[in-house]
């Protein structure tokens, strides 16, 4: 089978409604996103049991909350209730923020991030679970409330809880708002993947010639895979290379041209161009006598 699922992000609550008429598009996964359910409060064992009944065969890819549990007690609270409730959904990933401390540079913030990530890493690893943190986020000299948004905060991160349970929920969209080259972003980073978000996006270097990044205009814009900069097929060669196995999640609801009306029609045209850069749109084995002269694929 492929290694990679293709599949959506839904609100956790609507997921039980959404899902049924997803199927029939051919999404192969889902990510739930708790921003608007408390974990701590929700019934999620019932929340679980009405998703599950609808998913056809398919899998819940990740839950996602995204909050700042480095400055405020409930969201640790809800983070660690998130963790240990993937196993409800048959589910082993968590998105989340790593969150920030605004008064402070993003080096100063590390040990903060320490003393908060170290025991819900643990946690984590006691479930079987694998965070995954979101990158959008900016401040490195103060004002940040997502310190994980470029390599070298994740280099400050990840050295400082270096845990296997910490990686990244990735996305090419957050590097290139910040003009730097996903291409190169992921080879560096690849094996940190963890969950994929499907979200692209598209600069405007004409507008950056005339006012630069400073000015009143904006220069780049969030996209539906397929309708941005990226070059998927790379993304996919450079995880697969990496050993990745896991699910690209379509982050729709951001796309400025494709949007209300036209939002499931791009995120369809998008899971079908996804599935054609992943290695194709339905899996076949083929014929056994003869796959070619490199050997097998996996052990």
């Amino acid at each position: 089978m492929f290694d990679i699922a293709i599949g959506t992000i839904v609100p956790a609550q609507y997921a039980a409604r959404m899902i049924p008429r997803l199927n029939e598009k051919g999404f192969e996964c889902y990510a739930l996103g708790f921003n608007d359910v408390d974990p701590s409060s929700e019934d999620l064992p019932a929340l679980a049991e009405s998703i599950l009944s609808v998913l056809d065969g398919r899998k819940i890819s990740c839950l996602g909350r995204y909050k700042n549990p480095l400055i405020s007690e409930e969201d640790r609270e809800n983070t660690a209730a998130l963790i240990r409730a993937a196993a409800l959904f048959g589910c082993d990933r968590v998105g989340a923020f790593a969150g920030g401390a605004p008064s402070k540079t993003i080096p100063e913030t590390i040990p903060l991030f320490k003393r908060v990530w170290e025991p819900l890493a643990e946690l984590a690893g006691e479930q079987g679970v694998r965070v995954g943190f979101e990158g959008c986020g900016g401040g490195w000299y103060g004002g940040s409330t997502n310190i994980s948004y470029c390599s070298a905060a994740w280099e400050l991160m990840f050295d400082a809880v270096d845990s296997p349970a910490l990686g990244l929920e990735w996305e090419p969209c957050h590097a290139i708002e910040g003009l730097a080259d996903p291409v190169a972003q992921l080879r560096r980073w690849a094996g940190r993947v963890v969950h994929l978000h499907g979200k692209d996006g598209t600069v405007a270097w004409d507008v950056i010639r005339e006012h630069g990044i400073r000015g009143p205009k904006y220069y780049c814009w969030n996209r539906t895979p397929g309708f941005g900069d990226t070059n998927w097929s790379d993304l996919f060669t450079i995880l697969l290379q990496a050993g990745f196995c896991g699910a690209c999640d379509i982050e729709g609801y951001h796309d400025p041209v494709h949007y209300d009306d036209m939002e499931w029609t791009a995120q369809v045209t998008s899971l079908e161009y996804l599935k054609r850069c992943r290695g194709g749109l339905t899996y076949w084995s083929g014929p056994e006598e003869y796959r070619g002269y490199q050997g097998a694929r996996k052990p």
